[in-house]
């Protein structure tokens, strides 16, 4: 058996201690020091949920294109840049594009990510391709093709993902919006949608359609997060998106008010999905934050959305984890089942 030692993150914090594995199966879990010596040291964590990513737009990074910095120019549907390449890639390149990112987040110890997934049900079909034989899952959000209600779409979506993930409220008929996300509900799945991401949006209107989580809410005021928090719906930043169109990500107002932080990487054309660079730059633009508050946020805050226990140190044959260097937060030993 082998071993690896340090400081084990578990649901209450950190916590001295070591864990023994044989065949990347996790066998036992101890305080103090390991029976021999450690394979390495370091902070030990469960594997990590990246919980908003667009991987779809992954091959857009092969192209030398030099992209607008204005969120409706880039990613607003149905005209902004991203559909356009979208419409026009083909199912490999897409499909290889998508298995790169879900490589890199598994080199960097994702092994589930929240993907909101264009182009309708072709969309859905291209993400279960990239991510076979990968180790690494998929909460899949998929999206109708046009900014309208079909019923017989919707219901082929929900057959064949886990929910709806929509872009916002200002893109949508709200009446439309609204048939999607009482159908969506109605068969139990998750629905999630982009919130004052560029502009801040009604909040009424927003918590009406009850959503299950929410992105970005960068115009988000005071009031808009005490609600929020009231209704308990985790909000998802991703601040490296946000700063791309030069956008102030809402980590001290979300803070004050105790909403439920999850951290994402979006869209993938953009940034790498290594959801340890966005912990890293997370703590390079607030001091608000401690390294255990922020990998919290990735394992076990990100798993209560889907009442999902990855836990350590509990003892489980499924459970995965991480060894992260203390210092810089580099990889140091990875185990994704």
């Amino acid at each position: 058996m082998e071993y690896v030692s340090g400081e084990v993150l578990t649901d209450k914090g950190f916590e001295k201690g070591y864990i023994g594995f044989e065949k990347n199966k996790i066998i036992e879990t101890g305080k103090g020091s390991p029976p021999k010596k450690p394979v390495c040291s370091g902070l030990i964590t469960p594997t990590f949920v990246n919980a908003h990513t667009h991987i779809g737009d992954s091959f857009v990074k092969k192209k030398e294109i030099n992209l607008p910095r204005k969120v409706e120019e880039l990613v607003a549907p149905p005209n902004g840049l991203k559909y356009r390449l979208l419409k026009e890639a083909t199912e490999q390149e897409t499909i290889a594009g998508m298995r790169d990112s879900i490589n890199a987040m598994k080199s960097s110890g994702v092994s589930c990510f929240y993907d909101f997934r264009e182009n309708g049900i072709r969309g859905v079909s291209w993400l279960k391709k990239s991510l076979k034989n990968t180790g690494v899952s998929s909460l899949i959000l998929s999206r109708p093709k046009h900014l309208n209600y079909d019923s017989d779409e919707v219901n082929f979506l929900l057959e064949n993902s886990d929910g709806i993930g929509l872009s916002s409220i200002s893109d949508w008929d709200y009446s439309e919006l609204e048939k999607v996300a009482k159908h969506t509900k109605k068969e139990g799945k998750i629905f999630a949608f982009h919130a004052s991401e560029r502009i801040r949006e009604d909040i009424d209107l927003i918590l009406n359609l009850k959503p299950d989580f929410l992105v970005h809410m960068v115009f988000a005021t005071d009031s808009d997060l005490e609600r929020v928090k009231d209704k308990n719906i985790p909000v998802v930043v991703c601040p490296r998106s946000n700063m791309f169109y030069c956008l102030k990500p809402n980590l001290s107002l979300l803070k004050k008010h105790g909403v439920n932080i999850l951290i994402g990487t979006d869209n993938a054309m953009i940034n790498s999905p290594n959801i340890l660079n966005e912990i890293k730059y997370i703590k390079t633009v607030s001091n608000e934050f401690s390294t255990e508050e922020l990998l919290t946020m990735v394992t076990y805050g990100a798993r209560k959305v889907l009442n999902a226990d990855d836990s350590i140190p509990a003892p489980d044959p499924t459970t995965g984890l991480v060894v992260l260097d203390k210092e810089s937060l580099k990889p140091l030993y990875i185990i994704i089942q």
